[in-house]
């Protein structure tokens, strides 16, 4: 019931469209960019739960306070508390290997402002994990999900996210002027 709803919205109400060529795995991190809104996150939500499928996210504790932080944990949602000094990598990298299935989205601006650094949990969890990474673009110009291309990481992390940059850099979010791929150096 709540696949065909989501179906209907995304593709009926919302009219948006999917180009994937990729296929999907039991156990993934899912990149997802650009992040310029909040929208991505409804949008994402529809069109992953049109698809039967159900990815857990991170969101910043502040957000799971009563009664959001029930509906958050329902859909998916692990708070994060920023503040602490523990490596949230290593801990998702254990419960990633210790799972049957496991599909993480990210998004690696780690803010819906414009920022000119990724961060770089997403790669570093796939890594310790050996998980492949799934690149997800929301292309709001073209009112379309797009994932053409899965990354295993290879510990060369500047050549793996120079490819990354280079995949994302056609797409447009929401608001296009809070998006910037990252300029990785060749050395």
């Amino acid at each position: 019931m709540l696949q065909k709803l989501s179906h209907y919205i995304f593709h009926r109400m919302m009219g948006w469209t999917v180009d994937v060529s990729v296929p999907h795995y039991d156990k993934c991190i899912i990149c997802v960019a650009p992040h310029t809104s909040n929208w991505d996150f409804i949008i994402a939500q529809l069109y992953y739960t049109s698809i039967g499928r159900r990815a857990g996210f991170l969101m910043k504790k502040e957000w799971f306070f009563w009664p959001l932080g029930k509906f958050f944990r329902s859909i998916g949602g692990m708070p994060v508390e920023r503040s602490r000094k523990t490596s949230l990598t290593d801990q998702l990298a254990q419960r990633a290997l210790q799972s049957d299935r496991f599909e993480l989205a990210i998004t690696p601006e780690g803010t819906r402002s414009l920022t000119h650094t990724w961060k770089r949990g997403f790669y570093y969890i796939a890594l310790k994990a050996n998980l492949p990474i799934m690149l997800y673009a929301m292309d709001f110009e073209q009112k379309k999900v797009v994932c053409h291309k899965v990354l295993v990481p290879t510990g060369n992390i500047d050549a793996d996210m120079r490819e990354i940059m280079a995949y994302y850099r056609p797409f447009k979010g929401k608001f296009p002027h809070k998006f910037a791929v990252e300029e990785i150096p060749v050395n």
